[in-house]
């Protein structure tokens, strides 16, 4: 039996999860509206205050689905309710990010600077203050998109191991290399 799989999802009060006839879960709560297809074969039971799944048998297919949708269940309902935050720092010389609306500018040591339009889901807010590095903070309820759009960000400037130079999340460690030494 897979060990997420058969752990129920605990339903908050203010969430409302149903089910649509073509095995579609919607997820309604404060923070917003998520919705996921489920594989036919999974049977999703919405119980007073639970979610449960059910998968036919004990195929290797079957096994994987089963924790895989649990987890994503799970995620829906953890985003509608609380939401989710990721905080990037911008380590570099000249760095700096500035968000107008959904639109993100970001100066990054390129002769252009970058300009990234979020999605509307996606809450940005970038600070600057003197003497530190700029921090830019995404917020959404989505965690898949909200990480997508994370790693296109960090893919602009990817952490080198050097210097540190680059966007990082806030808490990473960047494991880093020792450069070259003096000769003889």
């Amino acid at each position: 039996m897979s060990r997420i799989g058969k752990l129920p999802v605990a339903i908050p009060a203010g969430v409302t999860v149903t089910v649509d006839g073509d095995n579609v879960v919607v997820v309604k709560g404060p923070k917003g509206t998520l919705t996921q297809k489920v594989n036919s074969d999974i049977k999703v039971i919405v119980e007073p205050g639970v979610v449960k799944l059910e998968r036919p048998d004990d195929e290797i297919a079957h096994k994987s689905m089963h924790g895989l949708y649990r987890a994503l269940i799970h995620n829906m309902v953890v985003g509608v309710s609380e939401g989710f935050k990721l905080e990037m720092e911008f380590v570099g010389v000249g760095y700096r990010a500035e968000s107008n609306g959904q639109m993100l500018e970001m100066s990054l040591g390129y002769s252009h600077s970058i300009m990234f339009e979020l999605p509307a889901e996606i809450k940005v807010d970038a600070k600057t203050d003197k003497r530190s590095n700029p921090i830019l903070k995404l917020e959404s309820c989505d965690k898949q998109l909200i990480g997508q759009v994370a790693a296109k960000i960090r893919s602009f400037r990817m952490p080198e191991p050097y210097k540190g130079k680059g966007i990082k999340f806030i808490g990473e460690n960047i494991r880093r290399k020792v450069g070259k030494s003096a000769g003889k």
